[in-house]
């Protein structure tokens, strides 16, 4: 028997997984009015991830060919392994008439054991983190002020997707 239910969304990856601990935001804007770009959407939802992160001192980057938020483990604990990447925030949406629904995921204080039966959005060769993961503390309360602060990269114009 699953140790879940699972559910089809319609949406981009193969997996994800959404439970407590995580700080889910869905998304929902027109497109039409922001140019019809949906990478430009997708990598505007990074940003806004990356920015609220960076309150908390977390160096979070997109990767190039992989969509999410990562964290260079080493990078934020030199006492890590050199080279272990592990995602932070999800990221799926989906678009109907040029409006997006769907949103993602950011990984606050879960049981990161529940990724154990996936390979979260079909990448399998790195990990998966947390914020509680990486030493820190902060209330859900705490994370959506640092997600209202920083919702200023969801607005046209308002990230780069250079990577």
């Amino acid at each position: 028997p699953a140790r879940f239910p699972v559910f089809d969304a319609g949406r981009g990856g193969q997996y994800t997984y959404h439970g407590p601990g995580q700080r889910i935001a869905y998304v929902m804007l027109d497109l039409s009015r922001r140019d019809r770009d949906l990478r430009g959407f997708v990598c505007a939802v990074e940003q806004w991830v990356i920015d609220a992160l960076a309150r908390f001192n977390v160096t979070a980057e997109r990767r190039q060919g992989r969509v999410g938020v990562w964290v260079d483990r080493h990078r934020q604990d030199p006492a890590q392994p050199a080279g272990r990447e592990d995602k932070i925030a999800a990221i799926g949406v989906r678009v109907r008439h040029w409006v997006t629904f769907h949103g993602m995921s950011l990984n606050v204080d879960c049981d990161l054991d529940h990724y154990g039966g996936i390979v979260p959005c079909g990448i399998a060769e790195h990990g998966v983190t947390s914020l509680w993961d990486l030493g820190l503390t902060p209330t859900m309360a705490e994370v959506d002020e640092m997600l209202r602060a920083t919702a200023g990269a969801l607005s046209p114009g308002g990230a780069s997707c250079a990577a």
